[in-house]
């Protein structure tokens, strides 16, 4: 048996990372494990944001102990990737039992996009599987895949993944998600489900109204019930010390929710 809280995660960037770029207009100083601490959720995903932070990654990693998992980026934020960030998290994952698998964040093109539809070719995606044991461990591979991407054909890469993160970048289109978690569904059936969350409206650039955080987090608690996905992510850690309503109902809502056990 587990728990609903034992299926949440925290979206992890370095500290402010958003303080620009979004109309925010206030100034973050949370660490991802101080948001993680502070949200309850006991499951890490960790992505660089404009190359940050800097390798190596060490300090975070141990700020991550008293986590239960972490996924971390070998592909960060707008598809920014090095063979030399893949070699240390694979080291990384050798000295921290709890990094049980990696992620590949804004990997596919957006529809419309001259040349390749994903960031790395998928013999490259082939390639990375058969370095996916790690002293006996199997790391997971998971993949960021916005609901705009949905009808691109990219099946093939999707079918190398353990996990497919779903996001709606634009809270409009939220009134679509059933519709879009079931086209993700026949798209990758073989895959685990992650539902992604935003904590504010970055398509937009405003706060998420409160009505559409309600809504994403109840439908994601359904699923969970239902077995549709397997984890619910909160997006960003980098925004959890501004006292935004969203940020603050969801933390309530964990506390009420979380501990429910599911099958």
């Amino acid at each position: 048996m587990s728990t609903v809280r034992d299926h949440m995660w925290m979206w992890g960037h370095e500290a402010g990372s958003h303080d620009t770029g979004y109309d925010i207009k206030r100034t973050s100083r949370m660490t991802p494990a101080e948001a993680a601490f502070y949200m309850d959720t006991p499951n890490m995903i960790m992505v660089r944001y404009l190359d940050k932070p800097a390798m190596p990654f060490d300090q975070h990693a141990i700020s991550f102990r008293p986590l239960k998992e972490v996924h971390w980026s070998v592909v960060g934020a707008a598809g920014r990737n090095s063979q030399a960030e893949l070699d240390h998290v694979l080291a990384l994952s050798k000295r921290f039992p709890n990094i049980t698998g990696i992620f590949m964040d804004d990997f596919f093109h957006n529809p419309g996009a001259d040349g390749d539809q994903a960031v790395l070719p998928l013999e490259d995606i082939q390639a990375l599987r058969n370095k996916l044991v790690v002293d006996g461990k199997q790391l997971k591979l998971g993949v960021t895949l916005y609901t705009h991407q949905l009808d691109m054909p990219i099946g093939p890469y999707l079918e190398l993944c353990d996990w497919v993160s779903l996001w709606t970048w634009n809270s409009d289109d939220l009134k679509d998600l059933e519709a879009n978690l079931s086209k993700c569904e026949e798209l990758t059936p073989t895959s685990k489900k992650m539902l992604g969350l935003y904590l504010w409206d970055y398509g937009a650039k405003r706060p998420m109204p409160l009505d559409r955080m309600k809504m994403q987090a109840e439908m994601a608690l359904r699923w969970l019930r239902e077995g549709r996905i397997g984890a619910i992510i909160f997006l960003a850690s980098c925004i959890c010390d501004l006292e935004l309503e969203p940020v603050e109902w969801s933390r309530a809502w964990i506390r009420e929710v979380g501990d429910e056990q599911l099958d």
